[in-house]
Formats: structure tokens, C-alpha cells, sequence
């Protein structure tokens, strides 16, 4: 039987029984069920997402009043275009001289991945129409196959 590695979640290190509620005075009155009821065990993967980003929040601001900050859109923006420029570089370098491209991705410790394929969504229009051409094709093929349906020749200008 084979086993599938399990995939790693990025609520992994969360521990289960995260949230206690020891300031509430009853905590310690409750039964077993009730007290895991109130940790992190039974909690949905939104509610643990909350409580990650929350960690995160606290972890990282600056300030203890600050509760969000605005996005920095110019950096992002900045970024976004020099992460643009250096695939476009590496790119070419790759179609240029394969060999210093492998080096600078091994010093560099970069995995290159390619661009995704360009990917149209399916319409329903598209979809309905791309049934009808199917089938027509193999109600072509059956009447070929069966000798019922010619050939067509070319018509020849004179």
C-alpha cells in the first residue's frame, strides 16, 4: 500500500489547544468535552486561519496600537516589477548561454519555473459549440465507416 507524503499546511504549527480560556471563571468547573469544544481541535480551518493571521499580526507590528497598517502599494507595484525584470533576464539568458544560466540559478539558489501555458477559460457558448462539432465529426465517421456518406472531391475550376 502506498502512502502519500503528507502535504504541509501552513496552519501547521498552530497547536491544537491554542486557545484556553483560563480567564474565564468556569473553565476549570466544565466537563472534558466542553473545555476541547473551546480549543483549536474542533475549530473550522477559517476560524484557525483567523487565529495564524492574528499571531502573524502580533508578531510583526511595530506598534502595540496598531491594529492594520495600509498596504504599501509603490513597493509592491516596484516589486512585482523588478521579480518581472529579472524573470525576463533570466529567460534570455537561458535561450543565450544555458551554461552561465545554470550557474547563476545554482548560486543563486533559484528553481526556475516556467511561464503556465496560455489558458482560455471554457464559455458555455464555447463549450456548446465545440459539442455540436464533435458531433457532427463522428456522425461523419460512422456514415464513412458504414459507406453511406461520399467522399467530396475537390471541385476542379475550369
Amino acid at each position: 500500500m502506498l502512502r502519500i507524503s503528507e502535504i504541509s499546511s501552513q496552519l501547521d504549527d498552530l497547536p491544537p489547544t491554542n486557545i484556553e480560556y483560563t480567564s474565564v471563571q468556569l473553565s476549570d468547573a466544565v466537563d472534558y468535552v466542553v473545555k476541547r469544544l473551546l480549543t483549536l481541535e474542533i475549530a473550522s480551518q477559517a476560524e484557525k486561519l483567523k487565529i495564524k493571521t492574528q499571531q502573524l499580526v502580533e508578531k510583526l507590528k511595530r506598534d502595540p496600537h496598531d491594529s492594520r497598517s495600509p498596504e504599501d502599494k509603490a513597493n509592491k507595484c516596484k516589486m512585482l516589477m523588478a521579480i518581472d525584470k529579472r524573470k525576463k533576464l533570466l529567460k534570455n539568458l537561458r535561450h543565450t548561454r544555458y551554461d552561465t544560466f545554470e550557474h547563476v540559478c545554482s548560486e543563486l539558489d533559484i528553481e526556475y519555473t516556467f511561464a503556465p501555458e496560455y489558458y482560455r477559460r471554457a464559455t458555455r457558448r464555447w463549450l456548446a459549440t465545440k459539442a455540436l462539432c464533435l458531433k457532427v465529426y463522428y456522425e461523419a465517421k460512422r456514415l464513412q465507416a458504414a459507406g453511406l456518406l461520399k467522399k467530396r472531391r475537390p471541385s476542379s475550376q475550369v
